[in-house]
């Protein structure tokens, strides 16, 4: 029975590692957020597969059932995750309030007939000759 379970979180853990791959290559994941899934993924086959770490690590952690240690760190990895995209959506709402300010800044220009500034590439030039 044992060896029927580490299969299967073998063929599991390999199954994520695949479709992480695969996301990324179709460029619907980013890597940024590819190298977290991947981290997890290895740490979850890691474990699978050395059945001796995973009964070591439930001993420390005080688990009674090795393969139950697999879903607390599977669970610690899914709130580090979340923790991520928390700092990744916080981010995005910021750039997006500024985004929206200047918008609507440039929309009342363009109202009341004003032109834009133009650049100043003087800076640029002499940096470049």
């Amino acid at each position: 029975m044992q060896d029927r379970i580490q299969i299967v979180s073998i063929i599991g853990a390999v199954l994520l590692l695949l479709v992480i791959l695969e996301l990324v290559r179709r460029r619907r994941l980013l890597e940024r957020y590819a190298l977290v899934w991947l981290g997890s993924g290895l740490v979850i086959l890691g474990l699978a597969i050395w059945r001796g770490a995973l009964t070591h690590l439930a001993t420390t952690l005080g688990i009674a059932y090795p393969p139950n240690a697999l879903f607390v760190i599977a669970f610690g990895f899914v709130l580090l995750l979340l923790l991520h995209f928390s700092l990744a959506v916080s981010r995005l709402a910021d750039q997006s309030k500024v985004l929206a300010q200047r918008l609507a800044l440039l929309e009342e220009r363009v109202h009341r007939g004003e032109r834009a500034p133009e650049p100043d590439y003087s800076a640029e030039e002499s940096l470049r000759g």
